[in-house]
């Protein structure tokens, strides 16, 4: 982190928090080191920090951080000549020590007086237990302790580390400090954060002035014409002179001589100002670009800032659990956007989580498998493709894909023949499912199924996918790609109802023009076919309540999740500057952000994971726009029937025969589906069962006849109920046929029809 050119704005207590931060991480990360092997160089780097603390808290008056840090030095110094051992147990009492000076230094100077009287009692063992850090016994193997709570970890904060080693009984210590009460960050917190507003800011300015250079295209233009303009007139002007000049007439041609060396000015004045507007809007955007790049330079950090803090915790939650494991972070310097850098903590630390307590083995079980005793965790960043990629493995057991398939069919996600043809990859993706553990025993630690789906959520909020792979008795593997920044996102442009929408282009799968001919309906669902596979069509301006959308001969569409929303027209491709919403509007359904496009025209930036919710609901509720309609003018060639029946045989055996004659024939599997097509559709006629779910026959037949728009549509019942009474009953309820299923043959069927509406064509 580089310090700013002038300090002078800090207080004396802001400029020692800023120190004891990064000092408190190199202790941390030193004591780590030195656990794992004996490292000279991680002893003096230590030795020196805590010597650093030392003399900081000496002038700001922090006399518990001057004898914490001063007990450290000598216990660093006695390691340096070999006087003592940083055995686990010293390292948890020193990590304390540590935990201890980072709540202190980050507390304001009205609440320090009321924290040393809280804490007293732990700080002096605290205090006294590094003072004789070398009496310290060293069991043989730890005993296991209680784990930390799940919850993840403060970013950026060593002391939000959760402090769990074991220790023996005589000296809790360590145990002790881990119930401190955590203090809020103090006004000196880290300048990135308090950075934020005012880098949101500049980006918005930023883009703002790449607009405004935009925005003289349009005036270039109008020159341009102006230009073409006036080589026509003057090409006119010479034919006049030219003209006068054969007519022989004195006066004339001194009048046109007159205003042509009138036009000459004017002929050289506008093509060099034309040039110079365009080489100033090459500037001006040259430099608003710049600008933007420059700005989300600021907002990049390095990976290593939001994940310094989980080696400690891996550390510590392995040591609670009875394991040995360590977290080896690669990438460090990759450059993240630091509001992605923030929001995949949480992630993160449960993935982590996960590797240690479901992963890695503990050290017996590692060393009669042949693995070292100390389990190894990489978290590796790195960039690739125009995308972050975060890759976590580790060498523990792995997953087991028998067990997940064992669990499917357990919980009754799917019957044992389904299961057994389950690809690895499918039968990992259940690990995502909510309440889906397959750890046998409930701990502080897992068990409860809560963790990979949250990982799953939190990843796909910022427009990103995680993949899982698995090789049991090798390890886990988890592959996390994001996209570099939140700031400036790549999406496609489209018109919905008049007004622009955005759709950030790592959600979109396809986009294309579907013409109506290959518009097909089912059970009141439209679909077309793509690579084999049916993708509903759902109209963009009914999701986002924008009335119905215009009729069109080819259908724009772009494939969002498994569904084709149709839009009125796709602009393409854009760079956009992400501009947050004012708070006062809460969170507006089916929208994220917005934006300007480089006209200066607002945009809304769809939530895509918000509009598949509300697409599905918009399905469940029925009542789509019929979209395989021609447009308003021009009438559909052939007439169109809804054929209305629970039963599969029967609804298909009517389909077939109405469409062998010619009609365009719908379904629907019973009477409230049939409800909801006959309001969004035109039909010339309605055939309808009796005995249905949800809504019967008679009923369906009464919402149709009592309806403004459709009481003149003809509807026939087709029925097994041949008695005299079921037939008076439907004709009662405004049928205006009735033809029993027992009785009916083909034509019987089709000269019913052909009595109601006639021919197939119009």
């Amino acid at each position: 982190m580089s310090e700013p050119e002038d300090l002078s704005q800090f207080s004396m207590l802001e400029l020692f928090r800023m120190e004891a931060e990064g000092q408190t991480q190199a202790l941390t990360d030193g004591l780590l080191a030195v656990e794992r092997h004996e490292d000279p160089a991680a002893l003096e780097a230590m030795m020196r920090a805590a010597h650093s603390i030392k003399g900081a808290a000496a002038i700001v008056g922090l006399d518990l951080i001057v004898q914490l840090a001063h007990g450290m030095e000598d216990a660093f110094i006695a390691a340096q000549h070999g006087l003592l051992r940083l055995t686990p147990n010293r390292v948890d009492v020193l990590l304390a020590g540590v935990d201890l000076i980072v709540q202190c230094a980050n507390l304001k100077e009205s609440e320090l007086q009321g924290w040393l009287g809280a804490n007293a009692d732990t700080i002096a063992l605290t205090m006294e237990t590094i003072r004789a850090i070398a009496y310290l016994p060293e069991p043989a193997a730890p005993a296991p302790s209680p784990a930390p709570s799940p919850a993840p970890a403060p970013a950026l904060s060593p002391a939000a580390a959760p402090v769990t080693a074991a220790v023996p009984d005589p000296v809790p210590a360590a145990a002790a400090v881990a119930h401190v009460p955590e203090t809020a960050p103090a006004d000196g917190a880290p300048r990135a954060a308090r950075a934020t507003p005012q880098s949101d800011r500049l980006l918005s300015l930023a883009g703002e002035a790449r607009v405004g250079a935009h925005q003289m295209q349009p005036l270039i233009q109008a020159l341009q014409r102006h230009k073409r303009q006036q080589a026509a007139l003057f090409d006119a002007l010479d034919d006049l002179h030219e003209a006068i000049g054969r007519s022989g007439d004195p006066m004339l041609r001194e009048k046109a001589a007159n205003v042509l060396q009138r036009s000459q000015p004017l002929r050289q004045f506008t093509p060099p100002h034309i040039a110079d507007m365009e080489q100033y809007e090459l500037r001006q955007l040259n430099v608003a670009q710049s600008l933007v790049d420059e700005v989300l330079a600021l907002r990049m950090r390095p990976f290593r800032d939001g994940v310094h803090h989980f080696p400690r915790m891996v550390r510590d939650l392995a040591r609670s659990l009875g394991k040995e494991a360590r977290l080896e972070i690669r990438g460090e310097e990759t450059l993240v956007d630091r509001d992605i850098l923030a929001r995949i903590e949480s992630p993160l630390n449960h993935m982590l989580r996960n590797s240690v307590d479901h992963g890695i083995e503990a050290p017996a079980a590692r060393e009669q498998a042949g693995k070292p005793r100390c389990g190894t965790i990489v978290l590796e960043a790195r960039h690739r493709g125009g995308m972050l990629n975060i890759d976590i493995r580790d060498d523990g057991t792995g997953v087991d894909p028998e067990r997940i398939r064992a669990a499917v069919v357990a919980r009754r996600m799917a019957t044992q023949a389904m299961a057994d043809a389950m690809s690895h990859a499918e039968l990992m993706q259940f690990l995502f499912l909510p309440a889906f553990s397959l750890k046998g025993e409930v701990t502080q630690v897992s068990g409860r199924g809560v963790g990979l789906d949250i990982v799953h959520d939190a990843i796909r909020e910022q427009n990103g996918t995680v993949r899982l792979e698995s090789e049991p008795g090798s390890g886990f593997h988890t592959l996390i790609t994001l996209p570099l920044t939140q700031s400036i996102v790549r999406a496609l442009v489209v018109d919905v109802g008049g007004e622009a929408y955005a759709v950030p282009i790592v959600k979109v799968e396809r986009v294309l023009k579907v013409p109506q001919a290959a518009v097909h309906t089912l059970e009141n669902k439209q679909f077309f076919e793509l690579d084999g596979q049916h993708v509903g069509l759902v109209p963009a301006a009914q999701v986002l309540e924008l009335g119905e959308m215009p009729r069109q001969d080819v259908l724009p569409v772009i494939v969002v999740g498994h569904y084709g929303l149709v839009v009125d027209a796709i602009r393409g491709e854009h760079s956009l500057a992400v501009h947050s919403l004012e708070p006062v509007f809460g969170k507006l359904r089916d929208v994220a952000a917005a934006a300007l496009l480089n006209d200066g025209e607002p945009v809304l930036i769809l939530d895509v994971p918000d509009l598949l919710m509300s697409i599905d609901k918009l399905l469940a509720e029925g009542g789509l726009q019929q979209l395989a309609r021609p447009d308003g003018g021009a009438r559909r060639r052939m007439k169109r029937i809804l054929v209305v029946d629970d039963s599969l045989t029967v609804r298909e055996m009517e389909r077939k025969l109405l469409t062998g004659r010619g009609f365009e024939v719908d379904v629907a599997v019973d009477g409230m589906d049939g409800w909801n097509a006959v309001r969004s559709g035109e039909y010339d006629l309605v055939v309808t069962d009796v005995d249905m779910p949800r809504l019967d026959g008679i009923e369906l037949v009464n919402l149709i006849k009592k309806d403004l728009h459709l009481h003149t549509l003809p509807v026939m019942i087709v029925s097994y109920k041949d008695r005299p009474e079921d037939r008076a009953r439907g004709l009662a309820a405004g049928a205006d046929y009735y033809l029993t299923k027992g009785s009916f043959h083909d034509e019987t069927l089709l000269d019913a029809v052909r009595d109601l509406i006639g021919d197939a064509a119009k």
